[in-house]
């Protein structure tokens, strides 16, 4: 068993230590022990509720997590893995095909190809699967930079950008860089630009899909990694949906420059990037008609 400390475990939920330290002694956290002062928290420990009743789970995010559970084939999971997973690799560069993607993730193998395959490609599109499971597993936790980096590292972690030693794999940048001739934040004012974006956002209980898309624009003008901040803001954004009990949704190849639009005009024509969202989310809707799951 693996243990986390109690400045870990509240930096992992959004609370505070003194709160975490106050669960740890009045036995809310299960499995945590003291050895002289210091509290040993299961790394898997769940978040004690508090007094109002746990928030229901929508139909779709049950569906995700028992097919995931048991690796059913052609359902919503299988369907969401792939489309998510090619079209926002897609969009960062990868070549593979929606079958390649497909294959991969049915058989983990590639396949024959007659052109050459770029390994980085491969490997990603697995470690996405990977974060694909990870966000339908934490759907309901609170964003946290904890969870943001381990989105990164997943994502990033066996590729040739992992072997390079000013690049950080599962921690923030440590090079300036820019997106589409824009400037980002500076890599020594990453932690406290994502912290405030955090604490702003987290402190808003009820979200709606502007809020989410708000924080979507407001990431990725942080652009917190040295590569893959896309690909995280996509997921965290489908992630929030499943937690607000919103239709999350897939920016598909064909719609991507009506999304670059969107994130460039926010703050100015909030429409653009709400009016493609919302295609896309019509998108995924259709989706969840052919499979028969419920939604608002």
């Amino acid at each position: 068993m693996e243990y986390i400390s109690v400045m870990q475990f509240a930096e992992k939920f959004g609370i505070s230590e003194r709160t975490a330290r106050n669960y740890c002694a009045s036995g809310k956290i299960e499995g945590a022990f003291l050895t002289g002062k210091t509290w040993n928290i299961p790394v898997d420990a769940a978040l004690p509720q508090r007094g109002a009743a746990k928030k229901k789970v929508s139909p779709l995010l049950t569906a995700l997590r028992e097919q995931k559970d048991s690796r059913m084939k052609g359902g919503i999971y299988h369907r969401t893995q792939i489309d998510l997973t090619y079209n926002s690799n897609h969009i960062e560069g990868s070549r593979l095909t929606h079958d390649q993607t497909r294959y991969i993730f049915e058989t983990n193998t590639i396949g024959i190809s007659d052109e050459t395959v770029n390994v980085d490609d491969i490997v990603e599109t697995v470690n996405h699967f990977r974060c694909i499971d990870y966000i339908i597993d934490h759907a309901e936790e609170p964003v946290t930079e904890t969870l943001v980096k381990q989105l990164h590292l997943l994502l990033k972690t066996g590729t040739s950008d992992s072997r390079k030693n000013w690049f950080a794999v599962g921690d923030y940048k440590l090079l300036a860089n820019e997106v589409d001739g824009q400037e980002t934040c500076p890599p020594k004012e990453v932690h406290k630009q994502m912290k405030a974006l955090l604490s702003s956002y987290n402190h808003n209980k009820q979200k709606k899909l502007e809020d989410i898309l708000d924080f979507h624009v407001r990431f990725e003008q942080i652009h917190p990694f040295q590569d893959g901040n896309g690909r995280v803001g996509r997921l965290l954004m489908f992630k929030e949906c499943l937690a607000n009990g919103i239709v999350p949704f897939i920016i598909t190849d064909d719609i991507k420059l009506f999304y670059y639009r969107g994130l460039k005009e926010w703050g100015h024509i909030n429409g653009f990037l709400t009016d493609t969202c919302l295609t896309a989310q019509d998108q995924y809707k259709s989706l969840l008609g052919y499979f028969r799951i419920t939604y608002k």
